[in-house]
């Protein structure tokens, strides 16, 4: 329960639903044992009445003795039936707070588990995969609802029922209360180890369903490379191996379940046989009436469920406290970027690395090492270099998805970690190196950087992008949809759509980090000189591994190894006679 004390916050939360489940479920309760003691009456009565009747069989009350008879029964009758009715109408009240309360919980922990995956740092998630953060707050949330609903509802309910119904029991009769009850513990006991059996074998089954979809999703994603290969046949052997282990797994929860239910009507039917043959001794004494049998059949049939329930209520307890740590150790991880004010703060575009030193923390890899350098607002800057040189992590810092181990990065003369998170970014706009587009429209994809964005402007950002003439001969233009990770699109197509997505606004700073790798010279040309508009006025970056990238810019750095081997202008770099001017060199050749 140590690891189940996170979620008491919200039970305390609908603690009022719970309250007044609480209350439902005691009057259902009652409403569930009086009419045990209806029927005690009633057969009761038409014992009594078999053995007047002969009696009264020649007197001239006969008649009316039995219309009186037949009417008490029909009484009796109806007040059982309408005492199942109340007590359902408060079943329904019970499920409606207490099961309608664990929704509610799970939707508020969904909510918070996933707002504070959304804080974590990147470093979280490359240590992490998807599949597992999925997982967590899928799965175990549900593991976990099961606790706040059913768990919590029937162990309330099993309470009750004892109470109430165990006490009415021994006031009547102690012996036949316990002859009654004996097999019960072996019941509870014998279900709690079958179902151990049971969710071991079901967690097996939903590790194999795992294995079974991830491999799935990727043959689907992956189905180009695999019938490039022509790989079809190996993929569906692949398949029918993991298809098989899936099967046998079934067959064994299958023969669990087999032996669970012969098992639990065997002890119960075991109470029901020593219920009516201590009960028969105890009428045959004297002690106790027929009634008192009947009733006590009832009293041992309302306690089957929760004697039952114990079992299958720990189980559901052990599997949410499993559940509920797994999301308590990326809940207690606590965010390694964070922002220090809410105080807004408008960008002029200033940008200054003083002495930055990055090492991954996940990694250990030393990504840059002493940096320095600077923009002035307005301007453009290129970052040109191999791969591995440290570019993207550049863009990365600017953008505060990663603080510098070493050093600082200024934003207006002012240090990027004491200014407003939100702000900062808000004003930064990206094309990422990792294209990204969600499964969506074209137009909804751009207008993700501006949720605000007319049409006119979509339209424009297109253009700019170079992307508006592909869009035009798309069946739907801009309501053409994607696909996954924008699967439709070719590899220029999406780095032309991302950019469309970054210059969409107006972003004080603009970061293009080589995002015009997948697209040829031509139309590299034309993207930049439209670019040269949209930049005007707006500090740019455009990382990238051509030299081509960086003619548009004010100040050209070359990275190798996480250092700054050149900087300056285009003219100044090839008067230098270094590695720009042979990269100038090499890549004019190439191109000619």
């Amino acid at each position: 329960m140590k690891e189940l004390a996170y979620l008491n916050k919200y039970i305390l939360k609908y603690g009022f639903r719970l309250s007044l489940g609480v209350v439902f479920m005691i009057i259902s309760n009652i409403f569930a044992i009086a009419p045990a003691q209806v029927v005690r009456y009633a057969l009761d009565l038409v014992v009594d009445t078999l053995k007047t009747q002969t009696v009264l069989q020649e007197s001239a009350f006969y008649d009316q003795y039995i219309n009186d008879f037949f009417q008490v029964v029909l009484l009796y009758g109806g007040i059982i039936v309408l005492m199942a009715f109340l007590r359902g109408i408060f079943l329904f009240f019970v499920r409606q707070t207490i099961i309608v309360m664990s929704r509610l919980i799970e939707f508020d922990l969904k909510n918070d588990i996933f707002e504070h995956y959304q804080k974590l740092s990147l470093s979280f998630y490359r240590r992490n995969n998807t599949g597992d953060l999925m997982a967590r707050i899928s799965e175990d949330v549900s593991k976990v609802r099961m606790y706040l609903g059913p768990a919590i509802m029937y162990s309330i309910n099993m309470v009750i029922s004892f109470v109430l119904t165990i006490s009415l029991m021994l006031s009547i009769n102690v012996k036949l209360t316990f002859w009654a009850l004996l097999p019960l513990p072996l019941l509870s006991i014998s279900i709690y180890f079958v179902n151990n059996i049971i969710n071991k074998k079901s967690e097996l089954i939903q590790q194999q369903l795992s294995t079974m979809s991830t491999f799935v999703q990727e043959a689907f994603s992956g189905i180009r490379v695999i019938k490039a290969f022509v790989r079809e046949k190996e993929s569906l052997s692949k398949f029918t191996d993991t298809a098989n282990e899936y099967q046998d797994r079934q067959l064994e929860l299958a023969k669990v379940n087999s032996l669970f239910y012969p098992l639990m009507l065997f002890l119960i039917g075991l109470s029901t046989i020593l219920t009516v043959y201590v009960g028969g001794i105890e009428v045959g004494e004297g002690a106790i009436t027929p009634g008192v049998i009947a009733e006590f059949i009832m009293y041992v049939t309302l306690l089957t469920w929760p004697v039952t329930s114990l079992g299958w209520v720990t189980s559901i307890v052990q599997r949410a406290a499993a559940s509920q740590k797994r999301i308590n150790e990326f809940l207690n991880i606590e965010p390694e970027i964070t922002s220090p004010t809410e105080d807004s703060f408008d960008i002029k575009g200033d940008v200054k690395f003083e002495n930055v030193t990055l090492v991954y923390p996940d990694s250990g890899i030393k990504a840059l090492d002493n940096l320095s350098f600077e923009i002035n607002a307005g301007k453009t800057l290129a970052i040109l270099g191999t791969t591995g040189s440290g570019k993207s992590t550049i863009a990365s810092l600017i953008a505060r998805l990663y603080d510098p181990t070493e050093g600082r990065i200024l934003i207006d003369g002012k240090d990027l970690k004491k200014l407003n998170l939100h702000d900062v970014r808000s004003q930064i706009n990206m094309a990422p190196q990792d294209v990204f587009l969600f499964s969506n429209t074209l137009k909804n994809n751009i207008a993700f950087a501006k949720s605000d964005a007319t049409d006119e402007e979509i339209i424009t950002a297109t253009k700019n992008a170079g992307l508006w003439e592909n869009i035009q001969q798309m069946e739907y233009g801009l309501d053409t949809i994607v696909g996954e990770r924008g699967i439709t699109l070719s590899g220029g197509q999406k780095q032309r759509t991302t950019i469309a997505r970054a210059i969409l606004g107006t972003p004080k700073i603009l970061v293009l980090d080589d995002s015009l790798s997948a697209i040829d010279t031509k139309t590299e040309n034309a993207i930049l000189n439209n670019l040269q508009t949209v930049m005007k006025g707006r500090t740019s970056i455009i990382i990238s591994h051509r030299v081509s990238s960086a003619k548009l810019a004010d100040k050209i750095i070359v990275m190798h190894e996480g250092k700054i081997l050149e900087q300056g202008s285009h003219n100044e770099l090839l008067t230098i006679e270094g590695h720009y001017k042979s990269l100038f060199d090499q890549q004019s050749k190439s191109s000619n």
